[in-house]
């Protein structure tokens, strides 16, 4: 009713004076019900952002510091493990027994991981436990301490994503979930590997359910920036990062060859390569995990087999070499001078971290891939080098980006990894590998809920 006009008016005044008390009520109601939906509607469209990104700034602070304490304390018993690797690696099957005890004791279907943060995101299930925190940083330190080889991001994301959306439980903004749970991944990702617009993009892509979640744009990158600076404060010497030791004439190689076009289609047969190795790893994980809960269908049997096979495994193969992270790997690869870029690298590296890191997640130990990955491409990477044409240490720090995008079914993740550890001055080789990576990688992913490709 248009109350501007005042004969209209006073003919409403002079109808609602003749209601009845139960109907002035009513329509008493109906008004308040419009004025609070117009409010709600206002708050959604207009506020709602300022508010979960102001929000994500202080929650990826908060996960800045949670993800320093986890970081820490996994390069301490990483060092450990690696001063006396014959005390702890032996010990693989009982840690992984202590783990799969306590996920059936207090667990409590957080032993799913990524999978259950998945099944929040698309709205299969509706809740995260908070316990997911300790119960994930716990085991991830034990399966590390006793040289499973497993990565680290998988528990930076949970952790991030369970805090996100137990916060976002107190909002009741339309997309306030799905925008703080893709914030919170963002945030585990930039606090523990220091690269928070690969991070913006990693928990963007992973997400993808029928589109990309572009209101959570502004708050994941402010978390991703706060969880990054918090963790730097906090945690000295977690970060991935390898702007200290990659050789200092990388980027001039990229310089020498530039725009020439037979540089360029050997850098898409070097894609291609590494397409085939990261999906062929995705594809292999997901057999491997159905193979071994089909013929072990108890979890603690299962990681105890699995571990016994592990630690001999570990110990046959030079003693640990293969054990933790993969970052012993990939420093062997980069601290050297260009022309010595494969010192102390063999021609079997990527292949045995390739399998006992399956090994070790398919059995149930904790962790995450991607690190793992990253060694596994930039060992891949020394290997194909000579076959394809390609320097070496160049070919190394793009096999790092090009073979996790792979695994991961990303294509603006890997680029940004690659430019963000070894210089956006390489932006262009990183996009033409990984572009033929991602075209070849054949639809696979190690986040097997992850539901759409870019096309």
């Amino acid at each position: 009713m248009n109350f501007r006009d005042f004969g209209k008016y006073n003919q409403f005044k002079e109808q609602f004076a003749g209601m009845s008390p139960e109907m002035k009520e009513q329509m008493m109601k109906m008004a308040k019900e419009q004025m609070k939906a117009k409010t709600r509607e206002f708050v959604q469209k207009w506020l709602s952002t300022p508010i979960l990104t102001a929000v994500a700034l202080v929650f990826g602070a908060i996960v800045g510091v949670l993800t320093a304490f986890f970081g820490s304390g996994l390069l301490y018993l990483s060092n450990l493990r690696d001063a006396h690797p014959l005390y702890w690696i032996p010990a693989l099957a009982i840690a992984g027994v202590l783990i799969a005890f306590a996920y059936k004791k207090f667990g409590k279907g957080t032993e799913r991981g990524m999978d259950m943060v998945f099944a929040v995101a698309h709205g299969k299930e509706s809740n995260i436990p908070l316990r997911m925190i300790p119960m994930v940083m716990a085991s991830t330190w034990l399966t590390h301490l006793f040289g499973g080889s497993a990565g680290r991001e998988g528990v930076a994301m949970q952790i991030g994503a369970t805090l996100g959306h137990n916060i976002s439980t107190k909002f009741h903004f339309e997309n306030a979930n799905r925008v703080l749970l893709v914030a919170g991944m963002a945030a585990g990702f930039a606090g523990l590997f220091q690269t928070p617009l690969a991070a913006v993009a990693l928990a963007l892509e992973v997400l993808l359910a029928g589109h990309l979640e572009l209101a959570a744009l502004l708050p994941a990158t402010v978390a991703a920036f706060a969880a990054c600076k918090v963790s730097q404060m906090f945690g000295e010497g977690i970060a991935v990062a390898m702007n200290d030791i990659f050789p200092a004439d990388l980027p001039g190689i990229w310089d020498d060859y530039g725009l020439d076009i037979n540089f360029i289609l050997k850098l898409a047969v070097l894609g291609a390569l590494f397409g085939i190795v990261g999906g062929g790893f995705a594809k292999a994980l997901s057999l491997a995990k159905s193979f071994a809960s089909k013929k072990f269908p108890n979890p603690i049997k299962r990681i105890a087999i699995g571990g016994i096979a592990i630690s001999v495994l570990l110990l046959v193969f030079f003693q640990g070499r293969y054990a933790g992270l993969g970052t012993n790997l990939i420093d062997m690869i980069f601290s050297g001078s260009a022309a010595t870029a494969t010192n102390g690298i063999y021609a079997f590296d990527w292949f045995l971290k390739f399998a006992l890191t399956i090994l070790t997640i398919a059995v149930g130990f904790k962790g995450g891939e991607v690190t793992p990955l990253f060694a596994i491409g930039a060992t891949f990477g020394t290997f194909v080098a000579t076959m394809v044409g390609i320097p070496l240490p160049l070919a190394a720090a793009l096999g790092y980006a090009a073979v996790f995008g792979a695994a991961t079914n990303t294509l603006f993740a890997p680029m940004l990894i690659g430019a963000e550890v070894f210089g956006f001055e390489m932006l262009p080789a990183f996009f033409v590998v990984c572009v033929a990576a991602y075209t070849c990688n054949g639809g696979q992913s190690i986040y097997q809920q992850k539901k759409l490709r870019i096309r």
